[in-house]
C-alpha cells in the first residue's frame, strides 16, 4: 500500500507555509505557499468525492487555525510539528481506505 501524494502535500502545506512565513517575514507568502500546497493535495482528494474533499479540506484549514492559539501554549514550531502530524495522520487514514464496489 503506498501513501497518497496528498499526505507530503499537507505536511508541506503546513509546515513550509509558517517556515516561509518566520523566514521571510511575510506572512502573505506563507498563505500562498499554504494555498498551493492545499490545491495540490485538493486535486488528489477530489478523485475520492466530494465528501472526502469536503471533510480533509476542513482538516487542512483547521490545523492551520488551530496552530495559533496552540502555539501560545507550546511555542511556535512544536504547534505547527503538533497540526501537522494531526492533519496527515487523518489524510494519511482516508486517503488509504479502499473502496469496494457493491
Amino acid at each position: 500500500m503506498s501513501i497518497d501524494a496528498s499526505v507530503p502535500a499537507v505536511a508541506a502545506g503546513l509546515i513550509g507555509g509558517y517556515a516561509v512565513a518566520r523566514y521571510t517575514g511575510k506572512r502573505p507568502l506563507g498563505g500562498v505557499v499554504l494555498a498551493a500546497a492545499g490545491l495540490v493535495a485538493g486535486r488528489h482528494w477530489i478523485e475520492r468525492g466530494p465528501a472526502v474533499t469536503a471533510g480533509l479540506s476542513a482538516v487542512y484549514l483547521g490545523a492551520f487555525g488551530a496552530s495559533h492559539p496552540l502555539a501560545k501554549k507550546i511555542g511556535a514550531w512544536p504547534a505547527v510539528f503538533a497540526v501537522t502530524a494531526a492533519a496527515t495522520g487523518v489524510t494519511a487514514a482516508a486517503t488509504t481506505v479502499k473502496v469496494v464496489d457493491a
